[in-house]
């Protein structure tokens, strides 16, 4: 399989519209990013590597605000209460099109609340185990759980989080029975993978990458569609008996409903400009997380898809908020 071009990304990033074709609206003060969940998560580092840039951009200062709780859909709904005047973002998450088939009595439908501007980031996760672990491959590992049912167990970072929801896909298509051990947080689920209470988890490049290079845990296989450049030797899941397997954590751009097209252009050019930044490349290397700048009708579509998929995955797979 070939790998994901982090250079052939940027250059089509660099290649898109200029900023200056989208100038046909501005925004005429600063404006409010909202990252709906708690600071140093995935959609806050995203939302204050990409501001400074994107004020660039725009002309106009993007500031940062974290609002926190109940998977994201506090945040959610001060955005879908404010004026679609371009002046009030969001961030989001995987959790966009999770949250509607778990919550219910919300006072807004993520469906039709927000305007989608472009998907910003992919962030793959890996499934690693620990080094000791008698499988060095994973259909070593998939005959090693499948011999031992229901004695296994797997760490995530919560329930119906993304890391949840790729073993949740994963066990399926595999036919495995182990047990869910939900932690608060990456972190911990990690610290207990190194401590060898649980058999593996599901870990973002960026929380897991530096363990593997270190050999303090073994990656079996990553969740993307193609390879990637850092890992050009670890296989996908989808490469090794799982076809069409995929399943990442990913950040989006949006907007209250009804926002002007102009603005949704305006924000999209300003998205890629940061983007295409040096500085701002550099981290997200660093970080693993892949670049995406979608356009604007394409990211809907994706948001609507996934919206089904998940929907689909959490029915079939029985997960619950707990």
């Amino acid at each position: 399989m070939p790998s994901l071009s982090r250079r052939g990304l940027t250059a089509a990033l660099l290649a898109a519209p200029s900023v200056a074709r989208a100038q046909a609206w501005s925004p005429t003060r600063s404006v409010r990013l909202v990252a709906p969940y708690a600071p140093g998560g995935g959609v806050d580092t995203a939302s204050r590597l990409l501001a400074p840039a994107m004020g660039a951009a725009l002309g106009q200062s993007v500031v940062v605000e974290n609002r926190g709780g109940a998977g994201g859909s506090i945040g959610a709904a001060e955005v879908a209460r404010a004026a679609p005047d371009g002046h009030t973002l969001m961030v989001d998450a995987l959790a966009h099109t999770v949250n509607p088939a778990l919550m219910r009595g919300l006072p807004f439908d993520y469906a039709t609340a927000f305007t989608p501007i472009t998907q910003i980031l992919v962030w793959p996760q890996l499934l690693i185990v620990r080094p000791d672990l008698p499988a060095r491959t994973l259909p070593e590992f998939v005959a090693h759980a499948r011999a031992r049912p229901g004695q296994l167990s797997y760490g995530s970072s919560g329930n119906a989080t993304a890391a949840h929801l790729a073993a949740a896909l994963f066990l399926g298509r595999a036919g495995l029975d182990m047990v869910h051990v939900p932690y608060r947080g990456g972190a911990p689920a990690l610290a207990d993978l190194l401590a060898g209470q649980v058999t593996f988890v599901f870990g973002t490049m960026a929380s897991s990458l530096q363990l593997v290079q270190e050999g303090r845990v073994r990656a079996l296989g990553i969740t993307t569609a193609q390879r990637v450049a850092v890992l050009p030797d670890l296989p996908t899941i989808a490469e090794q008996g799982f076809a069409g397997y995929e399943l990442n954590e990913w950040n989006g751009l949006y907007a209250p409903a009804s926002l002007p097209p102009a603005a949704v252009g305006r924000f999209h050019e300003a998205t890629r400009a940061a983007l295409a930044d040096a500085a701002v490349r550099q981290r997200l290397d660093a970080l693993g997380a892949i670049p995406v700048g979608s356009a604007p009708a394409d990211f809907a579509r994706y948001v609507r898809e996934q919206r089904e998929a998940m929907a689909r995955l959490v029915r079939e797979a029985r997960i619950e908020l707990g």
